[in-house]
């Protein structure tokens, strides 16, 4: 099958499930065609089974703001045209949704039909996608695509209750490579240029916004390293860093903890870490929790959107509600201070990310495809 996936090239979640399924599709024979403004971050190879396409945006002095739109939908009919694809995703509702639907039209004039599968991913629904200006848009080219899908059931719940939706939308969860994470390949001696023998390695990965409660974190950990010898990594760029170094600052911890930045080596931090914090305001999904799972590092986590569905409470780590410092940095601390239980947490951790195993998530879009394609 030769398929069109459209995404957001960067280092957030979306960008990232986008650019796994279209690498999994091709290990599996299809034909995939990633159409973006720039290479994705995790698309290190072009194989025979994998092109990319670049949307380049004119710039005139008639435009304030560069059409990216038009310019999207005009790359998505030639690709479609000039390699026969099959089957166009769009992964996050604005304005890839909205450019396909357009691509659409332009190839049905020149008597070319096909299916569009739009995949929403969190804040294209719960945040921009729900703002007057864009709402109209975003109703629209959900109800115009021919399948949509949502990251979790707790998104579809937010897509029927924010939209007048008139079409079904089926689950299907992000997923995890647990193949790439069977065997740990860092060695010890590498754990201790971040923490001592005693200490625990406690970790946040983020965007840093200010949905993400970076300063929870900090609070959270301060409680934690009362009673255990800690250290806490901050991995991740955004406008709440600046914040969360003040907060570190204030709380006189700074010896303790490490701003990472953004990092391509998160794999191995998560590797060689004790307890990742997730206190969100909400999450979609909790692609990030589910990426430290799989590292066989338990979660602390809020119980908002999706989380719940991800983390399994008192097994995979434990939920609390928004805000609650005292109550995560508890559980935090009955984790980390016995080593059995911290042993046992993380291989429940690992056995609740297997359920998310990629091999058992592709088919399902597979099947997708396929009906899409008869509906056609």
């Amino acid at each position: 099958m030769k398929i069109a996936i459209v995404c957001y090239p960067t280092f957030g979640g979306s960008g990232v499930v986008a650019t796994e399924l279209g690498l999994a599709l091709s290990r599996r024979g299809h034909e995939v065609h990633f159409i973006t403004y720039k290479q994705p971050v995790r698309l290190e190879t072009i194989s025979s089974h994998i092109r990319f396409h670049e949307v380049n945006v004119p710039e005139y002095p008639l435009f304030h703001y560069q059409p990216y739109e038009l310019a999207l939908s005009s790359k998505l009919v030639n690709v479609v045209k000039n390699y026969g694809i099959e089957v166009l995703h769009v992964h996050y509702a604005i304005p890839h949704a909205y450019a396909g639907y357009m691509a659409k039209k332009m190839l049905e004039e020149e008597g070319v039909y096909i299916p569009m599968v739009t995949t929403l991913h969190g804040t294209d629904i719960t945040l921009v996608g729900n703002h007057p200006f864009y709402k109209p848009a975003v109703t629209f080219s959900i109800n115009n695509s021919d399948i949509v899908t949502s990251v979790s059931e707790s998104l579809k719940e937010d897509t029927l209750k924010f939209f007048d939706i008139r079409k079904k939308i089926e689950v299907i969860p992000n997923f995890i490579d647990v193949s790439k994470f069977k065997q740990k390949i860092f060695t010890d001696c590498q754990r201790e240029l971040m923490a001592h023998d005693d200490e625990r390695i406690i970790t946040h990965v983020s965007n840093f916004r200010k949905v993400k409660r970076v300063e929870d974190v900090v609070r959270i950990f301060f409680e934690i390293q009362k009673n255990v010898k800690a250290r806490l990594m901050m991995v991740g760029e955004g406008p709440e860093r600046e914040n969360a170094e003040k907060l570190v600052r204030e709380l006189d911890i700074t010896d303790r903890v490490l701003f990472l930045g953004q990092s391509n080596e998160i794999d191995k931090i998560l590797c060689f870490s004790d307890l990742f914090l997730l206190p969100s305001e909400t999450e979609s999904f909790g692609l990030a929790a589910l990426e430290a799972m799989v590292q066989s590092v338990p979660v602390i986590s809020s119980n908002t959107g999706g989380l719940p569905e991800v983390n399994v409470n008192d097994f995979s780590g434990f939920l609390h509600e928004v805000g609650d410092i005292n109550g995560m940095a508890k559980s935090a601390v009955f984790i980390l201070q016995d080593i059995s239980v911290l042993n046992k947490f993380k291989e429940q951790a690992r056995e609740a990310a297997e359920r998310f195993d990629i091999n058992q998530i592709v088919p399902m879009y597979e099947e997708l495809y396929e009906k899409a394609l008869i509906q056609a």
